[in-house]
């Protein structure tokens, strides 16, 4: 009888263990998924930016540096394609926004850019691919919490330790995006 429960104990204890490890490998791949999914979009904004900038070049010429910047923060944002440390990414990335935004209040100054029907519509897709990067990167960060609750919660904190497994690191907004724009009215 004692034999039967030991076996039993043991055999739960067995299945516990295997139920924590395969639940830290799921979760450590979504949030690889996670990560790949904003890679796609940065991706699709880099392939649009160049469009982009040959599209507002022929109208803005006194504004190349602004062009510059852009192109400059678009290369840099390439270079760091292969990075996996999402605080080293946003950084690069929230450059890349930031040139873009700025390029975006220089259109503005410009009404036959604002009409033209090109310009118009790769700023709509701009638009839409930062608000899929916008909703990646939430996606990875709510998966990488639930990674890190399980990598840091009893008890699969003690599988998580004992098979290596870390926790994510999260893609977080730069201090200069936190800031609230101040808007003026006329």
């Amino acid at each position: 009888m004692s034999l039967v429960i030991l076996v039993l104990m043991i055999g739960a204890i067995g299945l516990w263990l295997m139920t924590a490890y395969n639940g830290l490998v799921q979760m450590r791949n979504v949030v690889k998924n996670a990560w790949a999914q904003i890679d796609v979009q940065l991706k699709r904004r880099y392939d649009l930016i160049p469009n982009l900038v040959e599209t507002v070049k022929g109208y803005m010429s006194y504004e190349q540096e602004v062009l510059e910047n852009v192109t400059k923060a678009r290369s840099q944002a390439i270079q760091m394609k292969d990075v996996t440390d999402p605080a080293q990414r946003a950084q690069v990335e929230n450059a890349l926004s930031g040139a873009l935004r700025q390029l975006y209040v220089v259109v503005e100054n410009y009404p036959q850019l604002r009409a033209n029907e090109n310009v118009m519509r790769l700023h709509e897709e701009l638009t839409s691919t930062e608000n899929k990067i916008a909703f990646a990167r939430q996606f990875y960060n709510d998966s990488a919490m639930r990674m890190n609750n399980k990598v840091e919660m009893f008890p699969t904190n003690l599988i998580a330790g004992f098979f290596s497994f870390k926790q994510a690191s999260l893609f977080e907004a730069d201090e200069e995006e936190k800031v609230v724009p101040k808007v003026k009215l006329r």
